[in-house]
């Protein structure tokens, strides 16, 4: 499994849903902006406690950063 990818598509599906900008999630989570867009597109690997920043700015619990999204199956 990429768990780059997985934290990827939640940082950035949680951010969107609380209508925040990379630059609004970074400077409240005391990041730089860059690296959260590393983040958001998979190319960095963010550590446990700037995955703890993170959550806590998106209002969530660091666990539901590495959950992965399960695809709906329409041939069920």
């Amino acid at each position: 499994m990429d768990w780059n990818a997985v934290v990827a598509s939640n940082v950035r599906r949680l951010r969107v849903a609380r209508k925040l900008t990379q630059e609004q999630l970074a400077l409240e989570a005391g990041l730089d902006l860059t690296y959260i867009g590393g983040i958001e597109r998979g190319r960095r690997n963010p550590t446990v406690k700037v995955l703890g920043q993170i959550a806590a700015v998106l209002g969530t619990d660091p666990l539901a950063l590495l959950q992965p999204i399960a695809a709906s199956r329409d041939d069920d």
